[in-house]
């Protein structure tokens, strides 16, 4: 037994305490589980002077997560094996940031030879980069070129926070940062289709949301988790999360938030058969909005007021059965939608093409469906938006395949989808 110099190394470099650490650790576990870790202080030591060599697996999990990089590399030794020799140097903070997902960090940016000031000029830079990633996904949906945008955004707020030194207020801000960051890059994924992706991103945004104590970031992420699971069609799980969401403490604070957290549960409660569990969630949502007032919020739910409520509230009527519901709401979204949202008007389209084709309007139905061609012209269309057109071609063809509005929707469905 000896002293575990890899770890003694890693928590000098990250300027923080054996409590502190201990603190990270546990409201890691927290955000993972729901339910606050015992690590102490004591526990930190134990480690520290190589008395406990491998961590149980919650308190590992953690330390991985403050440190991103593995127990091993933080020179803990799995039962069973011999410790590894001594390695000839100590573990450098290099090691730790080029060795796992804040390896382009590194690149962007530098290593400083010295400790620097991390402040709220920081902050405010690195905010004013999500409001531009917001807008674009606002235009465009989610594609690559967002999503790795969004991880070089996160990568240079965890470089920022490791290698300067910052109040516990700023390094919060930053886990923050870094928390939205990564959600824009869950979300592009989840808009593209790229659902494994999404949920490695995901992970790593519940880890930096938990260290920054930001129920709007959790909020945003078990939103996000909902609208994965959904897509994965693992709709007990969606609600899963949206009722999570529905637990996080913005939600008391901000009506808004919570309505946003019953829509997500609507929609699963749907998905699921349960029609009075989805329209009591619909009616808590509106509810909750008809409270909410006007106030500063972060860039990324400007998406959420009455419009897209009522696009929401299509999805839900549409699942239940009621497709002249459904197409109400549609129409009630897409006549106050505002015009920055072509993605979500785009969508909106398409959820009023499939509530008339369920009505059984044909014609009108594919005049709806080719105007989200429209929309996005001069844009790649999201792999989710590609889905649900193709759910509606589907749809077309099993209710009639002969007739010519089908035939001319559908050349121009073929012709569309092999452009974008």
């Amino acid at each position: 037994m000896g002293d575990n110099i890899a770890l003694r190394q890693a928590i000098a470099e990250l300027g923080i305490g054996h409590a502190e650490l201990a603190r990270r650790i546990n409201q890691y576990t927290e955000s993972v589980s729901g339910r606050y870790g015992t690590c102490t202080e004591r526990t930190v030591h134990n480690w520290v002077t190589g008395k406990t060599r491998w961590p149980n697996a919650k308190q590992r999990a953690g330390l991985e997560a403050v440190f991103d990089c593995t127990a091993e590399q933080l020179g803990f030794t799995p039962r069973g094996q011999r410790p590894a020799s001594p390695p000839e140097e100590p573990v450098r903070r290099r090691t730790f940031i080029t060795s796992g997902p804040t390896a382009a960090a590194a690149v962007a940016v530098p290593m400083l030879a010295t400790r620097h000031s991390v402040g709220f000029t920081d902050v405010d830079r690195v905010s004013a980069g999500l409001r531009k990633l917001d807008a674009l996904d606002d235009r465009r949906g989610g594609h690559v070129a967002l999503e790795r945008a969004a991880l070089r955004g996160a990568d240079e707020v965890i470089a920022l926070q490791r290698n300067g030194t910052a109040s516990d207020r700023v390094r919060q801000h930053l886990f923050s940062a870094a928390a939205d960051f990564t959600a824009v890059a869950a979300w592009s994924c989840i808009d593209a289709r790229e659902l494994d992706r999404a949920q490695q991103h995901l992970d790593r945004c519940v880890t930096y949301a938990g260290l920054a104590q930001d129920s709007t970031a959790q909020l945003r992420a078990w939103n996000s988790l909902a609208m994965l699971a959904h897509q994965q069609h693992q709709h007990g799980d969606a609600v899963a999360a949206a009722r999570a969401a529905q637990s996080t403490s913005i939600t008391r604070r901000d009506p808004l938030f919570a309505s946003l957290a019953h829509a997500r549960t609507a929609v699963g409660l749907a998905n699921l058969g349960d029609r009075q569990g989805a329209l009591r969630s619909i009616g808590l949502a509106e509810d909750a909005l008809g409270r909410a007032r006007d106030a500063a919020r972060p860039s990324w739910v400007a998406f959420y007021g009455a419009p897209e409520l009522h696009a929401l509230t299509a999805i839900v009527r549409d699942r239940l059965g009621d497709a002249e519901q459904a197409e109400s709401a549609s129409h009630r979204a897409l006549a106050t939608l505002p015009a920055q949202f072509r993605r979500n008007r785009a969508l909106a389209k398409a959820r009023l093409a499939l509530a008339q084709l369920h009505q059984g309007e044909l014609e009108l139905a594919t005049k709806t469906a080719g105007s989200v061609f429209d929309l996005m012209t001069d844009a790649p269309i999201p792999g989710r938006m590609r889905t649900l057109l193709g759910d509606f071609y589907r749809e077309l063809l099993t209710l009639s395949a002969t007739t010519p509005a089908a035939r001319e929707w559908a050349d121009r469905f073929r012709t569309e989808w092999s452009r974008s």
